[in-house]
């Protein structure tokens, strides 16, 4: 029988640091092949991302975005990825869409940050409170244990409610002051003009981007783009189809040889920051690669666990 892996099942047997080694181990291998197919009805959407990466297996994840669905009391977002046999073809797992992302998404960020961001980090930002800013405080609490973490957002009881289920965690009221206080500046919102300006950037800081998803939007402004060393977690998924780059790319605010290296790179031994003064800036753009790198060590958890 297929197993169906759902995230109640699942998540207790996962660890961020362990799947950031996954993600990295991931990177090492072949690049993917990367597919999206995108259909529409009207308003609603189904999006079917698949990659495959030799000696990884293939994988396809499918979601439904049905915006009618919050009148009904449904989930907006609904889907499920499935993995399939390298060496065969059987498809070995289906697993929660939701399970895939929220890993994927925070360990992308994490892995870029242990990458990038100085070895003395400790003062995270997180300009957001949804989802995603959760999974960044459980993440990057992994990897510092001693981790001073910081929530700002524009609707302030959004960020109150999610400082609320992590003890110790702050609410800042001014933006610009808490993004000169922080070592590492994580965004993740809905942005379609920057809300980071790169004249609020400090040396040595480390600026996970995380939210602009479309060509139309963008977290960060041109100046932090000038001032950064700039890493995306893959040229092929970030450069033509994101905003964040795309647009400065194409008003000539940066280069394509501004773009100084990616997962591919950083894990091979490029160069990253070379200095403690170095602001660097990451681009996380997600993709099926890093989907089906997050699956495949949800599947071997779930695995490892049974009797």
């Amino acid at each position: 029988m297929i197993p169906v892996l759902t995230r109640d099942a699942v998540e207790p047997l996962l660890n961020w640091l362990d799947l950031a080694d996954a993600l990295a181990d991931g990177h090492r291998l072949p690049p993917a092949q990367i597919e999206d197919v995108l259909m529409s009805r009207g308003d609603d959407r189904l999006l079917s991302r698949a990659a495959w990466i030799d000696g990884l297996g293939l994988g396809v994840k499918s979601v439904t975005i049905f915006a009618g669905n919050a009148a009904r009391g449904l989930p907006s977002v609904q889907g499920a990825m499935q993995v399939f046999s390298d060496t065969t073809g059987e498809i070995e797992a289906v697993i929660d869409n939701g399970l895939v992302t929220r890993w994927k998404t925070a360990g992308d960020s994490l892995l870029g940050a242990r990458l990038l961001a100085r070895k003395d980090a400790r003062k995270l930002l997180i300009i957001g409170a949804g989802t995603v800013a959760a999974s960044l405080i459980e993440a990057y609490s992994t990897l510092i244990p001693t981790l001073e973490a910081t929530v700002w957002a524009r609707r302030p009881e959004a960020a109150q409610a999610l400082a609320a289920q992590y003890p110790g965690t702050k609410v800042a009221g001014d933006l610009e002051q808490a993004v000169r206080a922080a070592d590492i500046i994580s965004t993740c919102t809905m942005a379609k003009q920057p809300v980071l300006l790169g004249a609020w950037l400090q040396p040595g800081q480390h600026v996970d981007l995380i939210g602009a998803f479309t060509p139309d939007m963008r977290e960060a402004d041109d100046e932090a783009l000038r001032r950064s060393r700039i890493f995306v977690d893959s040229r092929a998924t970030t450069l033509d189809h994101i905003g964040e780059l795309k647009t400065p790319l194409k008003e000539e605010v940066i280069k394509l040889s501004d773009i100084l290296g990616d997962l591919h790179d950083l894990t091979s031994g490029a160069p990253g920051r070379m200095s403690d003064n170095d602001i660097t800036l990451y681009k996380n753009g997600g993709g099926a690669h890093l989907d089906l790198m997050a699956a495949r060590y949800i599947l071997a958890q779930w695995r490892a666990a049974q009797p």
